[in-house]
This record gives C-alpha cells, structure tokens and sequence, in this order.
C-alpha cells in the first residue's frame, strides 16, 4: 500500500507572454501618446492619462504603459463614450502632430549624443543624478528646438539603486529590475523583421547587444542592451548597472558605448556633422570612428585623427581629476591591443593618446585626455568650470599657459516646460508675450512678472508648499513606519509640517565636498533656529551616496540620528530616495533652496536652477552655476574668498556664516508678513529672482550656446576637411608630418633680447628691440610664429600670464627667417620674459590642435 504524503507538487513551467492593452479603435492614439516621452513636460498630455483612472495612474506610478496594460476594457469602452474626455484627447493628439510633423531645420549642423546616463522620467532608470538629468533635459530641449540629433546610451536592467533605510539609519541599495515592457520604449527591428543587433568585438569574442529606442518627443534615443541569452554571464552584466562593478566592468561599459554606439549609428545608417562626447565614458567613439576612416575610406591614422576630431566636442563635467576614469596599461591592453594594428600605429602611440605625458609608460590610461586628443573642442559646464577645467587639462599641452588653452564653456540649464510646476506654467502662459515658449532665454519675456500681484505670487507659492507637504504624509508615511518603528513620533514629526514656516530644501548626492553636515557642526544653535516659535524653520534633507562612499553614506546616518532627536523631530527631516518625483516635489515646494559645496568643486549644479523657475529662492556658495547667477537682491550667497587652509576651520566659519545669515536677513524678511499674511519684501525677492535669473538658466539658452560656442564651427571645419575626397585633411596632415620631421632641425641663428642683467633698472615706458634669426635647414616652410611671453610675478609665486606680443617675421632669405618687434614696459614690479616658437597654419582651429612648442 503507497504511503499517503501531505503534498506531491513539481515545479510550474511558466511560459512567459506579454498582453498589449487592447484599445478601441478611437483610443488607440492614447498608445501613440504613451509611448512618447513628450507626456513628460507636456501637462494636457499627463492629464488625459490621470482621467482614466487617477487611483490607477497612482498604482501604475505615473508610468502611462502600466496604465494602459492594468485599465479594464469595459473603463476604455466607457472613455470612448465619454464626450468630454474624447474632445481633450483629439485635442491633444492634434498638438502632438502639429509637434512631431514641424519639418526639422536644415540649416543647423546635426548632433549625434553619447551619455552614460539619461534622466527623462522617472519611469525609465537609466539615470543617477545630474549628469543624466542634465543629458535628459538637453535631449528635450533638442526635440523642443528641433533640432536634427540622435542621441545613445545604455538601457540598464537595474539601473541605479533605489535607497532605503535601516532602523538605524544605514542607506541600504536595492536593485530592481527593470520589465522593459513595461516601459515606454520599443525594440528596433531590423530588415529580417528581428530586433536589431549590435555585435561588438571584445578580446577572443563578440558581444551582442539589443538595440531598443525612446523617443523623446522629436529626438530618437537608441539604447543598447546586453543583458540577452546570446551572451555568457559575464557579459550580460555590462549594462545591469549604472556605475556598477569594478574597473574591467566599467572599461567594458565603455567600450559598449562609445564603440557600440557607433557601430549601432552605422548599422542604422546614421551620419551626422558633430559628435558630443558628454563626459569622458563615451570617449571611445573616436576610437571607432578612426577604424572606419582608416579601413573604409583609405585614410591614414594622422588623415582620420584630422577628420574626426574635426566633427568632436568633449563636455567635461568633474572639476577633479580624482572624477575622471584612469585604466591601467595592462587592462587597458588586454581589451584594446588589436586597435593599434587596425589603425596602422604602435601600441605605444595609441596609449600615448590617453597620457598627459604620451612618452612616459608609468601613466595610467585616461578617457578624459583620450577625449581632449581626439575631439577638437572642450568645454566646461559653467564659467568658473572652465577656468577649473583649464588648469585641470593644463598638463596635456604643456608649451601653454591655463589661460591661453582652447577649452571653453556653456553653463549648464534646465528644460522648464519638465521642471516648472503646472501652476507657474499656467501663470506664465496668461501673463507673458506670445511665443514666450519658444523664447526663453530672452529676459523681455520674463519682465511681465515683476507686476504680477503679490497675492497671485503667494498663493502659487502656498499652493505648492501645501502639494509638497501632502506628498511628504502621503508617501513617506508608510516608509518612516518601517524604518522607524515608532507610530507616535512619526504623527509628530508629520504635524510639525506646516505650509507657514519657512521650509529650507537641500538635495543632493551625497558626496563629501557637498557638505551635507554644515548645519549641524552646532546643534545649540540650530535648536534656537527651529524651535523659535514664533519664526519657525523646518529643513528637509533628501540624497543618495554612492554604495562604496562611506563618507556619504556616514553623513545620511548622522543626519538621520539627529532628525530623530527630540528637539528636532519634524524640525529636520531626511526624505529617502532622492529621484525625479521627489526632486520635482521639492524643488517646488520649499522656499529656500540651500547648497553649500567647497568651492571650486561643483561644476555646475542645476537643481538650484529648478528651484529658481519655481519661486524657490537660491541661497548657495558663490560656485558652479550661482558664481554667474547671484544677483544682490534676488537670493543669497557665501563668499568665494577662503579664509582657511584648513577645511575644518573653512566649514566652522562658512556654518557660523549660514546661521548669522539665516537669523539676521532671511528669517526675517520671510517673516515680515503684512495682514494678507505674506511679507511683500520676500515676494519682492522672487521677483527678482525670477525676471533677472531664470532666463539666463534654462536649455534653451544652453543649446543657443552649444551652436554659437561649438556645433556651428565644428560642422563647417569638417565639412570643409571632408570635401574633394578628404583634400584638406589630407593637406594638413602632410603639413604637421613634415614639420614633426623637421622641428628639430630648427636653428636659432641670432637672438637680440633685453639682457635681464641691467645695470639700472629699468623704467616704466622704456622700449626694447627683440630680434630673432631663424635658420629652418630642411623644414622648407614659413609656418612658425615667435612670440614674447610675459609673466609677473608676486610675493607668493604665483606667476600669471600677463601679456603674449607675438614677433612679425619681416624677412626671408632662403631658409633663413627674420622676426622683429618692439616692446614698451607698461607696469613697474617683477616679471619674467621667454620667448616662444610654435608652427603655424590658417587651417589649424587653435594652438592646442597642433601643439609643438619650442622656448628660445
């Protein structure tokens, strides 16, 4: 007799299938809709879906594909009934064409984009923080403007984490992964009906990546994908995660995307005029791109390297070396070494390419000098930036001073139509100009705001503080409870919350340099500050560390311990999870938003830039973006002078500084309320704010920029570099082969300088000859200039570049060449002279392109 068991169950085998929503015939535009990332800014198209069903939109966490896959046919039949909702949706779908189908200007160049990361939505997670935000935001400005750009990156299956704390306030990384049917993207479906495939060759093997693609409004973003079964293990990984894994998973990373990318451009049929390396991960585009001109078109290496970096812009956007990625020659070989031999070169000038020093073998590999070797153009993201930048990147030209080298700067913006809350957009769209939308980096537009009645200022600004207070109970509510524990203090710390005190925002990673724990270096006085009743403060803290920066994670702990304590409970709060719902919640709803980074460590910063749009008042280090943006009158600022060396006395200081500001300017023009309940000098403040600031701070005004300061030129010099079969290209590679050929051979025949060994001293207004007799042997060229190179000099040696008088060459006999000039002394006190011998050529964009220098 068998013996009866308890339970007899084997494994399901689950078959995996996706359901497409199932549309009438008249609702089927909502799919077209949902499926584009213009519902993202575009507030009539996200409230069509919140119409469907706001408790689904909510479940579906505002993701308009999970909505549409978890709506009853029956609700869609009854919507296609629903006369009202149906006129709206027409409505908007007629926009959405009348977008789409505006034909694209052929008179700016086209841009191919290559990012890391992208922040677009909250919905996609393939973003960080600011630079994919930033990335996110500049590829909707591009749509908006029109511009022809494709842009590539990385579609993650984990993306970056998601933060959530322990008890004890220990940030803890969650990775989920992604249901890319769930999102709004498609697969990219090549001729044999298949989705496409992008092979890209890595040592003994091939790697296959899925090629998917966004579309943001009028810009195609195609992402790459390796996470599928035609790949090992060890493969799939290269896009599970943002900034994951060690450095052979991040070289990895970064061979997918700058030579996958471009393989993927050329699988596509994808040409452009410009290619936008934004940041250094995608520096390998260049690489490939010199593959394909040397083994397509027949060009040598110094040809291709002239072509593609005519077409090459590199946007830094890390102040420190520290932020830049180095790879060590073995690591770098092991996956690289078969790029020398395809390009014709040795190995050693081909890791030359990523060394400040090119002749030293102790240097390890880095993508950011590989950028700046192969791309024409550089830039910071904001002017003080540059100037960093500048010093950073000096090393890589060492015949120049920082403030004589070619690398520029665009200060970074922010798309309003994404970051202004609904209520302000519909403010400015009744009271501003016609066409301000497509204007607003012009500051007459904004001007209108300076005479909007107080009281509509106020109660738009009530209105968001109050949304982002409903937002904190509502969603943070359930999180404190597990994290916490404590149901009594977290009802306290939610009713402390009150839409009249002055609420201070501070968001940001959590890196060290932010400075997160400013405020908290004397707790004694931050008590008096939150807890004065009768001008209370609240602080609301939000931001991820990096998982290996214990740093970071050390400072949301120490945050976390003291929110928790009885003086500051619902006075300080920590929110968790910083992503794009939440920075949009506050950036809107706080009235000051605060940052304070160790200058010059912030290159840029944009969220301060949100807030700005929203009435939100900047109170900042003089750094990044504020050091151009601070207006007296319009916001508040620290210094950018520094009185310690040491950071700890720095940080003492500049905390004592926020506190005197906060109790002798801030507090109390907040709270200088007439009986309408407002102070009419804060709203003043806004004013300000918003009529002198914001126009200057949004991607339109930074696209405008990225044309007039860099696209405009790179697309003519390649265009003219490419013409006749490459000829120019051609023309000026011989031209530097023949001068490195002969550099050396250059001889100073005769040097007629001041003898710096005066008998007297010299005068204010004295004039001097200055000589020189070249003789070029075999060069058999005039293409070199001589140019006298002034420095002063100060107690503290630090000698800066005063003046450069170039020397006009006057004669030529042969190969002998003659250059002469006077010099007047215009300043008394101490300075060096040198001269300097450089090559010289009208088809050259900038010294640093051809950077041979020789001191006389």
């Amino acid at each position: 007799m068998s013996k009866i068991q308890v339970s007899n169950v084997n494994q399901p085998n689950w078959l995996e299938v996706t359901v497409r929503a199932n549309l009438p015939k008249n609702l089927k535009k909502l799919e077209e809709l949902a499926y584009n990332l213009w519902w993202v800014w575009n507030s009539d198209a996200k409230n069509i879906f919140r119409y469907i069903d706001i408790e689904k939109w909510h479940e579906a966490e505002s993701n308009p594909i999970r909505l549409l896959n978890i709506i009853s046919y029956e609700r869609m039949e009854e919507l296609s009934e629903d006369k009202e909702f149906m006129a709206q949706l027409d409505k908007t779908y007629a926009d959405f064409r009348a977008y789409m189908d505006a034909p694209k200007s052929t008179k700016k160049p086209s841009i191919a984009y290559f990012s890391m990361e992208y922040g677009l939505s909250h919905v996609l997670k393939i973003y960080s923080g600011g630079l994919g935000i930033l990335a996110g935001d500049y590829l909707k400005e591009a749509s908006d403007c029109n511009v022809d750009m494709t842009a590539i990156g990385f579609l993650y299956r984990y993306g970056y984490f998601t933060q959530t704390l322990s008890p004890e306030g220990q940030q803890i990384a969650n990775y989920e992964a992604q249901n890319f049917t769930q999102l709004p993207l498609s697969p990219v479906i090549g001729k044999d009906g298949k989705q496409m495939v992008i092979e890209v060759p890595y040592p003994e093997r091939t790697v296959f990546a899925y090629l998917w693609k966004v579309a943001v409004g009028r810009i195609n973003l195609y992402l790459l994908d390796t996470d599928n079964e035609m790949n090992s293990e060890f493969d799939r990984q290269i896009t599970h995660q943002l900034y994951g894994g060690d450095w052979e998973n991040r070289i990895k990373q970064e061979i997918m995307l700058g030579i996958g990318g471009m393989l993927a451009l050329k699988q596509l049929g994808i040409k452009k005029d410009v290619y936008h390396c934004n940041e250094g991960h995608a520096a390998l585009m260049g690489l490939q791109r010199l593959v394909d001109l040397v083994e397509e078109e027949h060009l040598s290496f110094q040809q291709a390297l002239e072509v593609v970096r005519a077409s090459g812009l590199y946007t830094c956007h890390t102040p420190v070396p520290a932020g830049h990625d180095y790879f060590e020659e073995g690591l770098f070989y092991k996956y690289m070494n078969s790029y020398a031999g395809r390009l014709g070169i040795e190995w050693k000038e081909l890791i030359g390419m990523g060394r400040q020093n090119p002749e030293g073998n102790s240097e390890k590999f880095s993508m950011s000098v590989f950028a700046l070797n192969t791309c024409q153009e550089a830039n910071g993201v904001s002017w003080l930036h540059g100037e960093v930048s500048k010093k950073m990147f000096a090393p890589v030209w060492p015949g120049y001073f920082p403030e004589e080298l070619h690398v520029g700067y665009v200060t970074n913006g922010v798309h309003m139509p994404t970051w202004a809350a609904s209520e302000w957009k519909a403010v400015y769209k009744k009271n501003f100009p016609e066409g301000w939308w497509n204007d607003q980096s012009n500051p007459d537009m904004w001007a209108p705001f300076d005479k909007l009645p107080d009281e509509l200022v106020w109660k738009t600004r009530m209105s968001l503080k109050n949304r982002l207070i409903d937002y904190i109970r509502d969603k943070f509510k359930q999180d404190w409870m597990k994290s916490q524990g404590d149901p009594a203090r977290i009802v306290r710390a939610l009713n402390e919350m009150n839409p009249n005190n002055l609420i201070i925002g501070f968001g940001r990673r959590f890196a060290t340099y932010k400075r997160a724990h400013l405020l908290f270096t004397d707790l004694e006085r931050l008590d008096k500050l939150v807890n004065n009743p009768n001008y209370p403060v609240q602080f609301l803290f939000t931001g991820k560390a990096h998982p290996a920066d214990g740093g970071g994670q050390g400072l949301i702990k120490r945050i976390i311990e003291i929110s928790r304590m009885p003086q500051f409970l619902g006075k300080v709060i920590f929110l968790e999870n910083y992503d794009m719902r939440l920075a949009k919640r506050l950036i809107s709803g706080v009235d000051i938003w605060l940052n304070t980074p160790t200058r010059p460590l912030e290159a840029s910063g944009t969220s301060g830039e949100k807030a700005q749009m929203n009435g939100v008042l900047n109170f900042s280090v003089l750094d990044g973006w504020w050091y151009e943006g601070y207006r007296k009158g319009a916001g508040w600022a620290l210094t950018d002078k520094r009185t310690y060396e040491n950071q700890a006395h720095q940080d003492q200081l500049d905390a004592a500084t926020i506190y005197t500001m906060l109790e002798n300017e801030i507090i109390p023009l907040y709270y200088a309320k007439n009986s309408k309940g407002y102070s009419p000098e804060w709203i003043q403040t806004i004013k300000n704010s918003i009529t002198q600031i914001t126009p200057f701070y949004t991607t339109k005004r930074m696209m405008d920029d990225y044309f007039d300061r860099f696209y405009n030129k790179l697309a003519k010099r390649h265009a003219l570099l490419q013409k006749d079969g490459y000829a120019k290209a051609k023309e000026i590679a011989a031209w530097k082969e023949n001068m490195v050929a002969h550099w050396n051979e250059i001889e100073v025949l005769k040097m007629e300088v001041p003898n710096h060994n005066f008998d007297e001293a010299p005068n204010v207004g004295d004039t001097y000859k200055l000589h020189v007799e070249l003789d070029t042997h075999n060069l058999h060229d005039n293409g070199l200039g001589i140019e006298l190179v002034i420095i002063r000099t100060s107690t503290h040696n630090n000698d800066k570049l005063y003046e450069v008088v170039p020397l006009k060459m006057t004669k030529q006999e042969g190969s002998h060449l003659f250059f002469d000039t006077q010099y007047r002394l215009n300043y008394a006190g101490g300075m060096k002279f040198a001269l300097r011998m450089y090559p010289t050529n009208e088809l050259l964009p900038h010294r640093m392109d051809f950077a041979y220098v020789r001191w006389l």
